[in-house]
């Protein structure tokens, strides 16, 4: 009886000891702190002016490095490489695997960790802490989600752009024949009738394709009067509007500026990369110095000689 009763104690203190250790946890991250753990991807953790006890605290700061894969990743997400458009998950994940850029551990990219990326609302400057339980991986109450802040790595436009994109392209709101289909308007043209969708016809063993009333192909005329429209014909009088709507001279000046003005951002965070790694490479060459001093004063050992070395020729490669 007194050994139950001392293991019902020890679950009780350790169930307290759990509680208030969370309670701790999510203050220090609400004071912007990090708890520990692996931080996302274009973060490295540092630690902070503030101490507490003995222990210094932990705060996250952009990696120069790593935060390019992640604009990338939103880049190829908004706009594409420059030939394809706008990119989905998966395409944006074969373009970083084929382009031999790797994660953080040296890795591939899958279509979980892209998506990751994607969503993680990290990258605009709310991180957030204790979304899921520890065993069951469930998602916890909004209640009990606690948001840190970050350093941004990218603004909260081009965030949700973004996310609404994604949301466009999800397969529970628009079918994947509708994103990736051949045809111009579908899922985006509907009969002035009955408000239902046009759908394709084809006439001649396919020889012409139309558009007509999902209604009037269905039930006939009894159903919908609507028109039945030859697809060459629409297609046309529909990009034709859109390229004097658009392909307007100020317009274009707009495009042009904002692209212009995108294209020397990304110059400047280039430099601004090549500057850390050299910097990274110039600590590393004073470490490696240090190490030859301290062998020739008889301090240290090739072994440690033989890990710098190893380390400088990783940062050079870079």
């Amino acid at each position: 009886m007194i050994r139950q009763i001392m293991a019902l104690f020890d679950e009780y203190q350790s169930k307290e000891n759990a509680k208030h250790t969370l309670r701790a946890m999510k203050e220090n991250a609400r004071q912007g702190f990090w708890n520990g753990a692996l931080p996302p991807i274009g973060y490295r953790i540092v630690e902070a002016a503030e101490q507490h006890g003995h222990r210094s605290k932990k705060i996250l700061e952009i990696d120069p490095i790593q935060a390019e894969t992640v604009r990338l990743i939103f880049l190829l997400a908004r706009e594409g490489d420059g030939v394809s458009g706008p990119m989905g998950v998966k395409k944006i994940t074969k373009h970083l695997n084929a382009a031999g850029i790797r994660t953080r551990d040296g890795g591939r990219w899958g279509i979980g960790a892209v998506h990751k990326v994607l969503t993680r609302t990290t990258y605009i400057g709310r991180h957030r802490f204790n979304t899921k339980f520890w065993k069951t991986r469930e998602r916890k109450p909004d209640a009990e989600v606690v948001e840190m802040a970050t350093p941004p790595v990218i603004d909260q436009a081009e965030f949700d752009a973004v996310q609404t994109l994604l949301k466009t392209r999800s397969p529970a709101l628009t079918a994947p024949r509708i994103v990736s289909g051949p045809t111009l308007l579908t899922g985006i043209c509907f009969c002035a009738a009955c408000g239902m969708a046009m759908t394709l016809r084809t006439g001649k063993a396919g020889r012409y394709r139309y558009y007509t009333c999902s209604t009037k192909a269905r039930q006939g005329e009894t159903g919908c009067k609507g028109r039945t429209v030859p697809m060459d014909k629409l297609d046309t009088l529909v990009a034709d509007h859109i390229e004097q709507r658009l392909l307007q001279l100020k317009r274009l000046e707009e495009i042009l500026s904002s692209v212009l003005d995108r294209r020397e951002e990304r110059a400047e965070r280039r430099a601004t990369h090549i500057a850390e790694l050299r910097k990274r490479a110039a600590e590393a060459d004073a470490k490696l110095k240090r190490l030859y001093d301290a062998i020739e004063n008889g301090v240290a050992d090739t072994g440690d000689v033989h890990a710098a070395c190893c380390f400088t020729i990783f940062v050079g490669f870079f």
